[in-house]
């Protein structure tokens, strides 16, 4: 198997044999960009600066240093600051300046030996779902490059999912981790909210938003987990006999596509039988309450925490600027009121806030109540929409709203600060489907541990064709 294609710690393991070196990943990295470079998974990409960060990789091999990430290349979403790259968010106003210091994620990578691959595509200021940006344009779903990714972070799961590289670093602020995680066929890890410093990061909403890995494997998430948070404990052992798993069928298990729902029934027969405790329950009023406050906390705080980041990272523009030279329709309609009669209030906030702490609650007596260990169900209701499917696409025979659509299982455990995994689960029509996990807030190395048995009772999942 190519290197490229095998866990990190196989990766690893390579490296250190001097089996294979970090230049030699460089160029194979190199090579699988150029060859898939009409995926567009990348906006910014340069061989010389990734040759030289390998160059000097191998230098600290030979000489014997060891550390987890140790000349392999890992790529950021482009809203995430790495010297030496743009960090453009992927909209013009920000192309025209380079981040003057890393962010703390970056920082944390390059501690640990990883060698940053280049920065990749994404929903233009990550404000969207579908990866179709009129200014860096689409990215293409690896599996079938007619469809969307996911988003926003869908140039971190084409990547991964193309064996471009082996792991990568999004962002999920409602669901921009696990949704590309899950229709391009890897896996993802949204951390709890704090756990991960946003320090550097191009902001949405300082209460939702949370930089993750989206990997190959649990395992290789684990890794990059214990990297990002800096949180060296060992996974907790977990046998899934010990496990109650809650299935909440009234809140995320409803209209679902035929093929999905059939393949995610199926990982719940294969976790019964291996000895999970599923565990039926409702959650009342999680729906309501997560519409009356998630999109009115992010747009409140995208204008404070937008200014204050363009402020202290010296990006030589303001907001306003910003939002004026914003090419991207969906986004275009969506932050131009913020700034003009459609700004939220201070008071609408503070009530939506108070909302946020009931869907917090709303969890945590689910948890307690039914003595549940996590939360499962499908990551997405239908497969990857066609690209060009922005307003509306279609689900059990009708039209429905693309962007709730897609989120709408993974949005309110992000409004509630909680960790979540979503793991290939099978394809449906050739396309892949995802599984979630929530666990409770801070639980993520146990739900890492609960997501990585349950991963190996499953049946293996197809990987996408790559290049050679």
């Amino acid at each position: 198997m190519h290197p490229l294609d095998l866990p990190l710690s196989a990766v690893r393991a390579l490296l250190d044999a001097r089996r294979v070196s970090s230049s030699e990943l460089a160029e194979q990295c190199i090579a699988r960009v150029h060859e898939r470079s009409s995926l567009n998974a990348f906006v910014g990409f340069s061989p010389d600066i990734l040759r030289e960060q390998a160059r000097r990789a191998d230098e600290a091999l030979r000489a014997g240093q060891r550390l987890p990430l140790l000349g392999i290349p890992i790529a950021l979403k482009d809203n995430i600051q790495a010297m030496g790259h743009g960090c453009s968010a992927c909209t013009p106003a920000l192309a025209l300046s380079m981040p003057s210091r890393d962010s703390e994620v970056t920082r944390r990578l390059r501690d640990a030996g990883a060698v940053i691959a280049g920065m990749l595509n994404m929903h233009e200021l990550a404000f969207g779902i579908t990866n179709h940006n009129a200014f860096s344009m689409a990215a293409h779903n690896p599996w079938d490059p007619l469809r969307i990714p996911g988003g926003s972070s869908g140039g971190a799961g084409v990547a991964v999912a193309a064996g471009l590289v082996p792991a990568a670093i999004g962002t999920d602020t409602g669901g921009s981790i696990r949704v590309p995680s899950a229709l391009c066929g890897v896996t993802g890890l949204r951390p709890t909210l704090g756990r991960v410093p946003q320090d550097g990061i191009v902001p949405i909403s300082a209460s939702r938003d949370t930089a993750g890995p989206l990997a190959n494997s649990v395992a290789d998430c684990a890794l990059l987990d214990r990297v990002l948070s800096g949180d060296a404990s060992a996974l907790p052992e977990i046998r899934l006999d010990w496990l109650r798993i809650g299935v909440p069928r009234d809140s995320f298990w409803m209209d679902l596509e035929p093929e999905v729902r059939e393949i995610c029934d199926a990982v719940l027969a294969a976790m019964s039988q291996a000895g999970v405790q599923l565990v039926e329950c409702s959650m009342p009023g999680l729906r309501e309450t997560d519409a009356q406050c998630s999109l009115v906390v992010a747009c409140h705080e995208f204008v404070r925490d937008m200014r204050s980041y363009l402020a202290i990272q010296g990006r030589g523009v303001g907001l306003e600027e910003v939002v004026a030279q914003v090419r991207s329709g969906d986004v275009r309609r969506l932050l131009e009121p913020l700034l003009q009669e459609g700004a939220v209030s201070e008071g609408v906030y503070l009530a939506a806030m108070a909302g946020r702490q009931r869907l917090r609650d709303i969890y945590s007596d689910t948890f307690a109540k039914n003595a549940l260990d996590a939360l499962i169900f499908p990551t997405t209701p239908r497969v990857a929409a066609r690209i060009g499917e922005d307003e509306t696409v279609e689900l059990n025979g009708r039209q429905v709203p693309t962007f709730p659509t897609f989120t709408r299982n993974t949005d309110p455990g992000s409004v509630a600060s909680l960790p979540g995994v979503s793991l290939p689960a099978g394809l449906a029509s050739g396309l892949p489907v995802g599984i979630a996990l929530d666990g409770p807030l801070g639980s993520d190395r146990r739900l890492l541990s609960i997501a990585a048995a349950i991963e190996a009772a499953l049946p293996p999942v197809p990987r996408c064709a790559r290049a050679d």
